[in-house]
């Protein structure tokens, strides 16, 4: 079993900052990419930022130069700081990791998983 568990969303006024982190556990062979995606009401799931393991990154065009995503990969932990938040960032944020999955005996098929969201809420 793999488990993405998310913390760090909350109530920010506009102007502040949140730091996001989701931490992988389970049955791992390896972890390919991370990312992070946002759902507003309304509106479909979109993705906010991505890196590699190897530690590229892209984001949407959105939050670039206001959002930053990094990754441990001792500790399987990704992480989204974000400031200059803005209302139009409210949403719920969802960690996505690309993984290997281990059964103990082999490599488990390539799969996506996610986490189970956390509200971000930026007040004007």
């Amino acid at each position: 079993q793999v488990q993405l568990v998310e913390s760090g969303g909350g109530l920010v006024q506009a102007g502040g900052s949140l730091r996001l982190s989701c931490a992988v556990s389970g049955s791992i062979f390896s972890i390919n990419a991370m990312g992070w995606y946002r759902q507003a009401p309304g509106k479909q799931r979109e993705l906010v930022a991505a890196i590699t393991s190897g530690g590229s990154t892209n984001y949407a065009d959105s939050v670039k130069g206001r959002f930053t995503i990094s990754r441990d990969n001792a500790k399987n932990t990704v992480y989204l700081q974000m400031n200059s938040l803005k209302p139009e960032d409210t949403a719920v944020y969802y960690c996505n990791a690309d993984l290997l999955g281990w059964n103990g005996l082999a490599v488990s098929p390539r799969k996506d998983y996610w986490g189970q969201g956390t509200q971000v809420t930026v007040s004007s």
